[in-house]
């Protein structure tokens, strides 16, 4: 969330942020974002006694009130570990965006790093894609690629993919905000 906020502040990406939303009152991006001159909301999760949906109704309700509509907004998960709604997924369809600190389609949901080192695997990275309703399936907009080390752990591993994350969450935000990005089925399609 940072890099995005810092990205559009250096006029590298012509986007108006309007609105960070967290389900924890604590969360260390609020600051971020005040400091930064975005507007915070706070949308409780713990101790909500509703539906899944309802939850989400509230959080639209706030993206709403603040004129991201499923006409003309985007809406960036960044450290939101909640699962949306299909509810939620269809009114905003193809304007969510996810980053997943793997190569997707490969190792979804939590814990990448450690699944990666675990599997063998050569190679890690992340992905942004546009949220759908299954865990981390949504099409791939961009990914960076992260070679692992023999000696890697989830730590350091996790760094590195981190600085490439910090790269490729404002560029595929930037390619939105510029009109680059088609969806053709599962295929994105970049101008």
């Amino acid at each position: 969330m940072e890099s995005i906020l810092k990205s559009i502040k250096r006029k590298k990406i012509p986007i108006k942020p309007v609105v960070v939303i967290s389900n924890k009152p604590d969360a260390k991006g609020l600051k971020i974002a005040e400091n930064l001159g975005v507007s915070i909301e706070i949308v409780e999760s713990k101790g909500f006694a509703g539906s899944r949906i309802e939850y989400d109704k509230k959080v639209m309700a706030v993206l709403s009130k603040y004129g991201v509509t499923p006409k003309n907004g985007l809406v960036c998960l960044a450290g939101f570990m909640r699962i949306i709604t299909p509810e939620f997924v269809k009114k905003y369809k193809n304007r969510i965006m996810n980053i997943h600190p793997a190569l997707l389609p490969a190792f979804p949901g939590l814990n990448s790093q450690k699944q990666a080192l675990e599997y063998g695997a050569k190679y890690s990275g992340c992905t942004v894609h546009f949220v759908d309703t299954g865990m981390d399936t949504g099409p791939i907009i961009i990914q960076a690629v992260v070679k692992i080390k023999e000696n890697d752990t989830e730590e350091s591993l996790s760094k590195r993919i981190l600085k490439e994350e910090h790269q490729i969450y404002p560029e595929a935000v930037n390619l939105f905000a510029r009109k680059k990005i088609k969806v053709s089925g599962r295929q994105i399609i970049i101008s």
